[in-house]
């Protein structure tokens, strides 16, 4: 099966295109980060800079694994799913289940391996370059020399690999279990999620304005709320649509294929979902923290200068993965309808209605996932505001969530409505005789 994975990657390079990138950039966070562990070691280091090295490395890959995982996962679970056709017509043929997976899983494992060696050269000039970001905050002493090391090398490689692996296992393996047991357990993992994340949000009362972990409880429980509130997304979409007064060929049409839908936009949803809480509460929190720093006029110490870095970067790693995860389902899943289009053109849609009817579905998930994602970040948000500032809400709340809504809406519908308009420029009929 080996073999046959390796002739599969060599026919279709474009479908693991995607798979391909994820494991790229994931491998060169990783690595980026993890070459500030070699940095930390070296000999004659001091203990501050030490500390800071080893902390940053230790946060951020920490968030580098599991956003590496989750994109490597959605690519593979949309590929998979595109293939099915192929599965069963191996299934056919004599091959087993686990054949299939391990042939699925060598897939992964080879493009995996290809994108964490393509990753190395932009993971030293990343290491080198955050270092000098480092150096210019004054968090790490100028005599700190760049390493890159077996730290770094062999944890992207690892970890890249090992999350492909085992995204492309889940993935086969969603493809045969039975559909009622995989509703059990994403339901009873919401709730741990909403419950956990809960309680680290309440356990912001019991702290002091001047605590050094303050702003820890609650960005972690805005976190698991958002992981909790993505999980339940699907049920929650349908929630929505039984509820939205839309008329008009496109509207009608929208909400009856969103409902069809619903379980294939579980990862465009979660990604929504977490983007939103994510960015909107760490830079909320961020925001309130140096605003509150600056008016007590206090300089910034060490420590929160690596925490406010650690923020920001985090932020940035997750806008980055969140937007190729975004970009790669959306693709995916609109090309996947190119025979829908054809037959809806067939029986009388113009392209503009069909065009209309993708944006209208656009707008829908979009809105679900950012009022989702709001009110998970806003759980972390209140508590730390009044905590920190006996305020309930920052002034900076409003402008900084706009910008978040305007990533999100503008990568959402800018990726749904240019491929929807690419598979449209296909002849109704060649579609359709296509796709079957």
């Amino acid at each position: 099966m080996l073999t046959l994975a390796l002739r599969s990657v060599r026919q279709r390079p474009g479908q693991f295109a995607s798979t391909l990138l994820a494991a790229f950039l994931g491998a060169g966070v990783i690595m980026t980060f993890n070459s500030l562990h070699d940095t930390a070691g070296q000999p004659g280091v001091d203990s501050v800079s030490a500390e800071t090295l080893s902390m940053a490395a230790g946060v951020v890959g920490g968030y580098g694994t599991l956003l590496v995982f989750f994109a490597v996962a959605s690519t593979l679970t949309v590929n998979v799913r595109r293939r099915s056709v192929e599965l069963e017509l191996l299934r056919c043929s004599g091959a087993t289940p686990a054949q299939i997976k391990r042939m699925v899983v060598g897939e992964a494992v080879v493009v995996a391996l290809v994108g964490a060696l393509l990753a190395v050269g932009p993971a030293m000039l990343g290491g080198r370059a955050l270092l000098d970001m480092f150096q210019d905050t004054g968090q790490v002493s100028r005599s700190v020399d760049h390493a890159f090391g077996p730290v770094a090398l062999l944890s992207g490689v690892d970890i890249t690999l090992l999350a492909s692996a085992g995204a492309a296992f889940l993935a086969v393996r969603r493809t045969t279990r039975r559909a009622g047991r995989h509703d059990r357990v994403r339901k009873f993992a919401a709730w741990a999620a909403l419950l956990t994340g809960g309680l680290a949000v309440c356990s912001t009362f019991a702290l002091s304005a001047t605590d050094a972990a303050l702003m820890a409880a609650p960005a972690y429980g805005a976190i698991l709320l958002s992981v909790g509130c993505a999980l339940l997304s699907p049920k929650l979409l349908t929630g929505v649509l039984d509820r939205l007064p839309l008329t008009g060929a496109s509207g009608w049409l929208a909400v009856r294929d969103l409902r069809q839908r619903a379980g294939r936009l579980a990862g465009i949803l979660m990604s929504l979902v977490l983007f939103t809480a994510v960015a909107t509460a760490t830079l909320c929190m961020q925001s309130v923290e140096s605003d509150a720093t600056a008016a007590s006029g206090l300089r910034k110490s060490v420590e929160a200068k690596n925490l406010e870095t650690l923020n920001l970067t985090v932020v940035g790693i997750v806008v980055v993965f969140v937007c190729v995860m975004l970009v790669n389902s959306l693709y995916a899943e609109t090309t996947y309808r190119a025979r829908e289009f054809g037959q809806q053109r067939l029986a009388g849609a113009t392209p503009g209605q069909v065009l209309g009817t993708v944006a209208v579905e656009g707008v829908i998930v979009t809105a679900t996932g950012v009022l989702l994602g709001t009110a998970a970040g806003l759980a972390g948000i209140v508590p730390f505001t009044v905590v920190r500032t006996d305020e309930v809400l920052p002034g900076q709340t409003l402008g900084i969530w706009l910008a978040v809504v305007a990533v999100a809406v503008a990568v959402t519908l800018g990726t749904s409505l240019v491929t929807a308009r690419r598979v449209l420029r296909t002849p109704a009929v060649v579609a359709v005789a296509v796709a079957a």
